[in-house]
């Protein structure tokens, strides 16, 4: 089947991807990398000894890179309904995390510590159409949050990407209610023409 333009612009761009060259350059899996890196010097979020939730990690390059950021002494925990090669220092758990028994081998995972950080680089598969990509788009943030809250440690941080339009201002909102800081940053690897931003939410507040 003959590819659309649209795809094959998307590869066109793909190869020619500064961050993509970079990447296979480096030995990371993903150009996503990227986008981590340059919030983490930013923003600070990765530290020795940490705990570190990745959601939706295929093909791993966020928890890449954060394992090499907590050491020996952290541990990084990723979960994906996909498949994941192997990584150093990464714990991965393959399944959807809103089924009980997965969510518990997450659990059990990261020990008696409750989570320092989570993670959430996921996006749906994009069909073109926003009135169907949005919507889903922002339920997977959603599912990230619920997840976020239920592992996070008082004062844990939560960096989720979502998708500019419908639901975003709203999502924000329930972060802040949920958060004592939280931030929109736009990294350098990310696309231009792309509505993707990252929401960091620092200081989960913990409500009695």
């Amino acid at each position: 089947m003959a590819r659309s333009k649209s795809s094959k612009r998307w590869l066109r761009e793909h190869f020619n991807d500064v961050h993509v060259k970079r990447a296979q350059k480096e030995g990371y899996r993903s150009r996503a990398v990227f986008k981590l890196i340059e919030i983490d010097e930013r923003d600070r979020l990765l530290r020795p000894g940490a705990t570190v939730l990745d959601l939706g990690a295929a093909p791993g390059g966020f928890s890449q890179y954060a394992a090499t950021k907590v050491g020996t002494q952290g541990r990084v925990v990723a979960t994906d309904i996909l498949t994941m090669e192997p990584l150093d220092g990464v714990i991965f758990i393959q399944g959807d995390f809103l089924e009980d028994a997965v969510l518990q081998a997450i659990q059990a995972a990261m020990g008696e510590a409750a989570a320092d950080l989570v993670l959430s680089d996921m996006a749906p598969n994009i069909s073109g159409v926003d009135a169907v990509d949005q919507p889903r788009a922002m339920y997977l943030a959603e599912l990230a949050l619920d997840t976020a809250l239920h592992v996070l440690k008082p004062d844990g941080d939560f960096l989720v990407k979502l998708f500019q339009g419908e639901g975003f201002d709203a999502y924000v909102r329930t972060l802040r209610s949920h958060f004592t800081a939280v931030k929109i940053r736009k990294p350098q690897a990310s696309r231009a023409r792309s509505r993707e931003v990252y929401a960091l939410a620092r200081g989960l507040v913990r409500r009695t």
